[in-house]
């Protein structure tokens, strides 16, 4: 009969964007006594990244420990959004069972649906958590229901769907078997022996040799590569001599000179780990994800983890425009080129190939998000780029032309529905879904391709009024739809000249359409200033001062008062983006402007690209 390891436990907590893991592993770390009672813990603690802080979201997989009496239970926090997908199912590789956090308002969301489907495909044992039930618009028997019927689509077996429903509040630190909110317990206890009960021990296979795979990578400077993965069998020491499975079919020797167990937010050094055990390992200076570290006598490689195929691209250029230079401390192609290559020791969705340009590179990625966050972090770091817009990556599956197709999950007041409709259709949406609430709220559910979604949350938000919520993941790759899908239609406003951004100015053009920055900003030529109100390009000046004459008028002293501009973030201007245009990016601003800046040199490139088609 195969011994079990019962003093120790290994889960993964998934959810949809902001159902509020961090907040409960928070509370379980708390609770626990993992920390000192003298011990300060901020909020969020596993969140550890400047971004993840200010979003409020989990960007990479984080493991911790917690105590509970005699058992270790091993958390695993994973990111709730899609681009992140590929760090979801290689952390759903190294636990026993997860914990589905559904927000007791939201219910299933399209991300719920994400992670949910990898943990089945794995087999794996969920315990569902019903969370923030002490919100007044809860409804947690519903969302119970919910999670059944999107266990039932998902093909889960009889097993899966003996879950066990834990009601409980992340930010009160509350937890109860009773969906009634009055009936919260005043701690945790009940999640914890759940945990216990319900999620398999890991095999104790100590004695037989040693198995251990690398699910995700950290980079130190000072020891280098570091693999972060489970022990799924036998027992690794340091010191110990062993081989790494390559995933080329190669066989590399290396001495293990480092173990680090987790506990609370710390990583210790320890001697050596069983099987069973979430472990990081240094000494291996080559090691990738899906590798496996096996005795020297004995290479037995675990199969490997697929990692999920980048779905979009954009081109990384060497800052080339009249203020390179100016904000940046890193601003050559060799720094750029050196801070992605070690960009992709860590992140393994990450591809990054050279161009026939040697200040060109193109980058691809998971998503948007994924792509917006690598180049929030170059800037944060003092480097100035540039990038292109976004573009999605068509693929070539048994000889035909496929695209990534997203489906998306909107919830809208009724009066907007028709507009939605009417404006996915456009981007070659189709319509799987349409509830109604009975409240004034419908949920719409579209599979769209992924291009059409680039630069649709803008209109999204105009056409809903800022009520409406879109979340979307990717579906499947489909064959591509022919003709344009999306994009952007209205054009852009165009400085003519280099100065500084005058008031005056402002207010001759503001008419013209949505302006970008406040006066005083200085500006170059061929820089985009603004949106035109219609969809071609226009050039104006908007570094026009007013003539100063002797001549008094009468509203002389009539204060000038020009519309709020419209200032966007690094998300926003790179929705805006359209082929013939840059985003130049620098620690200090972010500035859209046209490849070709000279208004001749533009419209002569233009008239040959036409009379080229």
């Amino acid at each position: 009969m195969t011994k079990l390891r019962e003093d120790l436990r290994n889960i993964a907590i998934i959810a949809h964007v902001d159902h509020g893991k961090t907040t409960l592993v928070d509370q379980l770390l708390k609770q626990s006594g993992t920390f000192r009672s003298n011990e300060h813990v901020e909020e969020r603690a596993m969140d550890s990244n400047d971004i993840e802080r200010e979003r409020g979201i989990t960007i990479l997989a984080k493991n911790t420990a917690v105590q509970y009496e005699d058992t270790r239970i091993n958390i695993l926090d994973t990111p709730g959004h899609a681009d992140f997908g590929g760090e979801v199912e290689r952390i759903l590789k190294m636990v026993d069972g997860v914990l589905l956090v559904v927000d007791a308002y939201e219910g299933c969301m399209p991300q719920t649906r994400f992670v949910l489907k990898k943990a089945l495909e794995q087999g794996l044992t969920p315990i569902v958590v019903v969370n923030k039930v002490d919100k007044d618009s809860a409804r947690p028997t519903e969302v119970v229901d919910e999670v059944v019927d999107l266990l039932i689509e998902l093909g889960a077996d009889e097993d899966q769907l003996e879950f066990p429903v834990v009601f409980a509040s992340g930010v009160n630190g509350t937890a109860s078997l009773d969906a009634d909110p009055a009936k919260q317990e005043p701690d945790m206890t009940c999640l914890f022996k759940e945990i216990i009960s319900h999620i398999p021990a890991p095999k104790d296979t100590r004695d037989e040799p040693l198995q251990f795979q690398v699910a995700l990578l950290d980079y130190n400077d000072f020891v280098g590569r570091i693999g972060i993965g489970r022990v799924f069998r036998g027992t690794i020491a340091v010191g110990q001599q062993v081989s790494l499975a390559k995933l080329d079919g190669t066989v590399k020797n290396f001495r293990v000179t480092k173990i680090f167990g987790f506990f609370g937010l710390k990583r210790q050094e320890i001697e050596e780990a069983y099987s069973g055990d979430l472990i990081a390992v240094s000494g291996m200076e080559e090691i990738n994800v899906g590798e496996t570290v096996c005795p020297s006598d004995h290479l037995d490689p675990l199969p490997p983890m697929r990692i999920d195929e980048p779905t979009l691209q954009m081109t990384f250029l060497v800052n080339n425009s009249p203020f390179a230079g100016r904000e940046g401390k890193w601003i050559t192609s060799r720094k750029i080129d050196e801070r992605l290559r070690s960009q992709l020791q860590t992140d393994v969705s990450l591809r990054v190939e050279n161009t026939d340009s040697p200040d060109a590179w193109t980058v691809s990625g998971r998503g948007e998000l994924h792509l917006s966050i690598l180049v929030e972090n170059m800037r944060r770091e003092g480097y100035e780029l540039q990038v292109s817009k976004p573009k999605v990556i068509i693929r070539d599956i048994d000889g035909v032309k496929s695209e990534p197709i997203e489906r998306v999950q909107i919830d809208v007041p009724e009066d907007c529905v028709g507009s939605i409709i009417e404006s996915l259709g456009d981007r070659k949406g189709e319509m799987l879904d349409m509830i109604n609430d009975g409240n004034g709220q419908v949920r719409l559910v579209f599979l769209v391709p992924a291009r059409g979604l680039i630069g649709y949350t803008t209109e999204f938000m105009s056409l809903t009024k800022g009520f409406g919520i879109i979340n979307h993941t990717f579906d499947c790759y489909k064959p591509a739809v022919t003709g344009k899908v999306g994009g952007r239609r209205n054009g852009a406003l165009v400085s003519m000249e280099t100065g500084k951004a005058s008031t005056y100015g402002m207010m001759q053009i503001e008419d013209r359409g949505t302006l970008f920055l406040e006066p005083g900003t200085e500006i170059y030529e061929g820089m985009i200033v603004g949106q035109n109100t219609r969809d071609a390009d226009i050039t104006v000046n908007i570094t026009k001062m007013k003539q100063k004459t002797n001549v008094r008028s009468a509203n002389k002293d009539q204060t000038n008062v020009i519309k709020t501009p419209r200032i966007l973030t690094l998300e926003e201007a790179l929705e805006f983006l359209a082929d013939d245009e840059y985003l130049e990016i620098t620690p200090e601003s972010i500035r859209l402007r046209k490849q070709i800046l000279n208004k001749n040199e533009r419209e002569k490139s233009q008239k040959k690209s036409k009379s080229a088609e």
